[in-house]
């Protein structure tokens, strides 16, 4: 399983695995892929700082990507308590009383209350790139289209390649225009923010409209070495995976390492029709696990969700309750349609074995064939 682009970024496989757990992200890296840490998670840019040092030292000096967030259409800034303001009084009524009827339990008094998600915000995001740049980054990707144009060459002035997650030939089109090297060709099917045309159609209109302009990773529902022969049969030059290394045993966020959480537990449950597109997580359509807490967005007396960041402000705390609870019913998780597939906690090395070994017997099945 050899690509241009693996060979450019000297990776074994043409693996991009996007991540919000370093210790996930460095096994990736170490098993021959390319482990891509979110950054979207770390409001305090000397939190990042730590963590990309202890990346730095736990990946065997093997190449390891950012990947940050900074929406087309700049978000409302100021701080979390500032923003806080702006969110109305019947949202918070809605969370509270939805809390209470889902038997969600309340923190504890010593626990410190989650503020929200501020990776969002461009300048949070420009304080990520700063701190990435100062560390051996191979690549910085961002989340929701182009990076701004200052960003991409700062990027490119420290040899750094930029890649771009595209849902649409035009989105691809406009990215390359504004210097990214890197399309990441998402469908419909992924997890997060996700457009509305499915892999199998996205995936060649959009190598085809770049051509030789840009390099394409495919992206949404890749979790086996068929969909990544896929992938690459149909032009892509690699394959940027990130739902399936929620259930994998290096995940320690929210108490993982004590056992599987029930984020965890709902994941490893769920099926493929599981999951729901809503804009309940960050305010921009998403692919969620579906749950009593989606379920309840949904019903018509729910509010419409906020814009941008004020809807994680909105339910941040929420979110730090449910994952403090024990009922994989109710849960608050970006997930994609390949959770179906997610059906026991493996070994981040034992799962790239496995997409590069089932890859090696696709390609030969195919070859016989002809």
């Amino acid at each position: 399983m050899h690509t241009d682009l693996s060979k450019k970024f000297g990776i074994d496989y043409p693996i991009f695995g996007f991540t919000p757990s370093e210790h996930v992200a460095a096994a990736i890296s170490r098993a021959g892929g390319l482990g891509v840490l979110g950054c979207v998670r770390f409001n305090d840019p000397d939190e990042l700082d730590d963590t990309l040092t202890w990346m730095d030292e736990n990946t065997d000096g093997k190449p390891y990507g950012v990947d940050i967030v900074m929406p087309a259409k700049v978000p409302t800034e100021g701080a979390a308590v500032d923003l806080d303001k702006l969110i109305p009084a019947e949202h918070r009524a809605f969370v509270d009383r939805t809390l209470t009827e889902l038997g969600v339990p309340p923190l504890g008094d010593d626990a410190e209350r989650a503020t929200g998600v501020l990776g969002w915000l461009h300048s949070v995001a420009r304080s990520h790139v700063d701190v990435a740049l100062a560390h051996r980054p191979a690549l910085i990707a961002n989340a929701l289209g182009s990076p701004p144009k200052d960003v991409i060459d700062l990027a490119h002035e420290h040899g750094v390649p930029v890649a771009a997650l595209a849902g649409a030939v035009d989105h691809a089109k406009r990215h390359v225009e504004n210097g990214v090297d890197i399309v990441i060709a998402q469908g419909y099917e992924a997890g997060g923010h996700t457009g509305e045309i499915a892999s199998m159609v996205l995936w060649p209109e959009i190598v085809d409209a770049l051509g030789d302009s840009a390099s394409v990773l495919a992206a949404g529902g890749i979790g086996s070495g068929r969909q990544v022969a896929a992938a690459l049969a149909l032009g892509a030059s690699g394959v940027w995976m990130g739902s399936y290394w929620l259930t994998t045993s290096e995940y320690k966020l929210g108490g993982a390492d004590k056992g599987p959480t029930a984020i965890q537990r709902a994941l490893l449950g769920a099926t493929s029709a599981d999951t729901v597109r809503s804009r309940i997580y960050s305010g921009k359509p998403a692919r969620l696990l579906k749950t009593k807490w989606t379920d309840a967005w949904a019903k018509p007396d729910a509010p419409a969700p906020l814009p941008m960041p004020l809807q994680n402000i909105l339910v941040s705390e929420a979110h730090q309750r449910i994952s403090a609870g024990s009922d994989p019913e109710v849960v608050a998780m970006p997930a994609g349609q390949i959770v179906g597939r997610m059906n026991e906690i493996r070994p981040v090395a034992e799962i790239i074995a496995e997409l590069v070994d089932e890859y090696d017997r696709t390609v030969d099945r195919l070859d016989a064939a002809r």
